[in-house]
């Protein structure tokens, strides 16, 4: 769907904000962005981490926000960029290469195989300690919890939060 400038007014999110909604969802969100923020993880590996996730699921609302997160963030633009092909770009340090390839490895079915195999656990284990590897298990786990929201629920992308949810009114 190509959607421009003029007709912005009229594109519409599927349901209204979910914390609304469910307002529970405040305090889940809350418990979430706190366990991902403290400190253990670097915000750069965090949202490295959360923009691949949104481009594995094919998602341009989690891929929109986490560039401009990281943007924000000020991570270089080779590195935002090339998040995509990250298996050959030469400017993500081993730890960052090693929480990309633990996303990817949650995200992507693998037939019968181990999604985490214990040579991958390895790897990832060299670069963060039991903490660094919880928090960044959730790291993954708090963008998997926003992923249904983002595929089902269809906010508007790269727009503020307060227009990101406008569900059609029934007429």
């Amino acid at each position: 769907m190509n959607t421009t400038a003029d007709d912005f007014d009229t594109v519409t999110s599927r349901f209204s904000d979910p914390q609304r909604l469910v307002p529970e969802l405040g305090d889940v969100s809350a418990a979430l962005f706190k366990i991902v923020g403290n400190g253990v993880i670097p915000r750069s590996t965090v949202g490295l981490v959360h923009l691949r996730a949104g481009q594995l699921v094919g998602n341009t609302y989690l891929t929109v926000l986490h560039t401009g997160n990281l943007r924000r963030a000020e991570v270089p633009e080779e590195k935002i960029t090339a998040v995509a092909s990250w298996r050959d770009a030469l400017c993500f340090t081993d730890a960052e290469r090693v929480a990309l390839e633990l996303v990817e490895a949650v995200l992507t079915p693998g037939g019968h195989e181990e999604r985490v195999p214990d040579a991958l656990y390895a790897r990832v284990a060299e670069h963060y300690d039991a903490t660094a590897l919880a928090t960044l298990a959730m790291v993954i786990g708090q963008v998997n919890f926003f992923i249904p929201l983002a595929l089902i629920g269809k906010p508007l992308p790269g727009v503020s939060p307060a227009e990101q949810w406008r569900a059609a009114t029934a007429g």
